[in-house]
């Protein structure tokens, strides 16, 4: 069963773009112009809300903390919003959001954060530990052993190798280890993520062949 994403913003365009844009990666999607019509519409069906801050009436802060605070809601919020100062993000995650994408923005960018919202938020248990050879990653206690010795990684480079390694042989696009592990912080590169993977396959040595990348698409863990 495909996912279903609740897009709550005023702007008809972007509102029509959005959602083609996710109805043609697989998801099912509805859309609200308002807080107020995305409160009457919402249902435990969706699986992530999509929402601008910016809203005639009610705002979608005020909107996030109504369904946080009184209706005791958990659905996975990522707030769209032409306002980027350190306070307005702070705000975002006050008010019970997920994830926070300032305007302009990429559809490209935005479909990576909606995989790694999901991806943290879901339901399903993951693996609390892998054993790959003479690797040993323990997930649950944030350890990992490379020839019966411990490998220290920095929380940044364990986030990467975690991240690989839940899902064995699945490719992640440079976006998506952004989205997941810095949060989609503007301000890093791509070339960052290439030297933090360098980083964590050096302190693996012989056992960093674990490690791939696909050329072109990401990376990717081996077992």
């Amino acid at each position: 069963m495909s996912q279903k994403i609740l897009v709550v913003d005023d702007e008809p365009d972007l509102r029509e773009i959005l959602q083609c844009n996710l109805e043609n990666a697989g998801y099912e999607v509805d859309t609200a112009e308002s807080a107020e019509a995305a409160l009457h519409m919402l249902s435990p069906e969706h699986d992530l809300i999509l929402l601008d801050v910016m809203l005639g009436g009610m705002s979608g802060f005020r909107m996030a903390n109504k369904l946080r605070n009184e209706l005791k809601l958990r659905t996975p919020i990522i707030f769209l919003t032409a306002k980027d100062t350190e306070n307005d993000l702070l705000t975002g995650f006050s008010a019970g959001g997920d994830d926070y994408i300032p305007k302009p923005f990429s559809l490209h960018e935005v479909l990576a954060r909606i995989k790694a919202v999901l991806r943290r938020t879901q339901k399903e248990p993951q693996r609390t530990e892998l054993k790959a050879g003479n690797l040993l990653i323990d997930f649950s206690k944030k350890i990992v052993y490379a020839d019966g010795q411990e490998v220290r990684l920095s929380p940044k480079e364990f986030g990467i190798l975690r991240m690989l390694a839940q899902q064995p042989g699945r490719v992640f696009s440079r976006e998506e280890i952004m989205a997941e592990v810095w949060h989609g912080d503007s301000y890093v590169l791509d070339r960052t993520i290439d030297v933090h993977i360098a980083r964590v396959r050096r302190k693996l040595g012989e056992n960093s062949y674990h490690l791939t990348n696909r050329q072109g698409y990401g990376y990717c863990f081996e077992e």
